[in-house]
């Protein structure tokens, strides 16, 4: 039965964030806000839902390992299968402005997280810390994109469902997630013990695979009809919320413990594919992440899984 409550789980998790996403941007939609402004926040959390309702409720059930080892099981999986995936399918194009800013950022969060967790623990101030800097990404980006297009305003689309509906999408997905993400936690949690598997495996790929199902199935469908919107900046963007967002609200509700494994393997892999990832988008002008770059990447995150379970 655990396995099929994990799939469940899964499915659960991935409607309701698909239902989120819908209804936040109706409800945006109805208050004249823009596009941008409804990609940066409500699609970005709504990706990344997951994720934190995931974490958090890992955290508070007493699982640490699968907390932390969802959302950098799940920046590895963005980056290195989402991203390889997806540009075996298509070729993607370098976005340089998003890039140039984002890439940045994405890596700035990441070091943080290292740093934050070599005493063995994310604590609530470093969660604020993490919440503020999420914060000012948020705002500066939402600035400057208006400070480059004054008509942003007036790119709303018209809303798709009345408000009532929007909020009743809203609070059914909220519902939806919370009970995913019982479901998938406390599965994952007796399949490791059955196993013999540690909840950091767990958390690492089978978990951190599931709560990047969004991600993987909205670049997978993007590539195949050829809208190129989704791009290698969006990936950047779930990564940056991941680990600002997610685990900010996350260890300001209950302090995470770090496991050394994590820090001393799993952290720092996930640095290093960020790093690979920066390498193969250059030139960042007019560049693009071809299928042999695609390929390389899906083969560093076979090796990493290969990694996991051998070690």
């Amino acid at each position: 039965m655990d396995y099929i409550y994990l799939l469940l789980g899964f499915i659960i998790l991935l409607y309701s964030g698909d239902l989120l996403v819908k209804g936040g941007v109706a409800l945006a939609s109805h208050f004249k806000i823009s596009t941008l402004v409804v990609g940066v926040t409500v699609v970005s959390f709504g990706t990344s839902a997951p994720e934190l309702f995931v974490s958090l409720d890992a955290a508070l059930s007493g699982s640490p390992d699968i907390s932390i080892g969802n959302v950098v099981g799940s920046n590895i999986s963005n980056i290195a299968l989402v991203l390889g995936f997806t540009a075996v399918l298509l070729p993607l194009p370098v976005r340089s402005n998003s890039i140039k800013f984002d890439w940045p950022v994405m890596m700035g969060a990441s070091l943080l997280f290292y740093i934050f967790a070599l005493n063995g623990k994310l604590q609530t101030i470093e969660g604020i810390v993490f919440v503020v800097l999420l914060i000012c990404f948020m705002v500066w980006t939402i600035w400057n994109s208006r400070r480059e297009n004054r008509n942003l305003s007036e790119e709303a689309k018209p809303a798709k469902q009345s408000i009532p509906v929007a909020v009743l999408l809203i609070a059914a997905s909220s519902l939806g997630l919370y009970f995913g993400a019982n479901l998938l936690v406390g599965s994952a949690k007796s399949i490791a013990i059955d196993f013999g598997v540690s909840e950091r495996v767990i958390g690492l790929t089978i978990v951190a695979f599931g709560t990047s199902v969004p991600e993987l199935a909205t670049s997978a469908v993007a590539a195949y009809k050829k809208e190129m919107d989704i791009s290698i900046g969006n990936i950047i963007g779930s990564n940056i919320f991941n680990i600002l967002g997610v685990l900010g609200v996350t260890s300001i509700i209950k302090n995470i413990r770090v496991s050394a494994e994590i820090i001393s393997f799993d952290a720092l892999y996930m640095l290093a594919v960020s790093v690979l990832l920066f390498l193969l988008i250059l030139p960042l002008k007019k560049g693009k992440l071809h299928r042999w770059k695609g390929i390389l990447l899906l083969a560093s995150y076979l090796f990493y899984v290969y990694l996991v379970f051998v070690k």
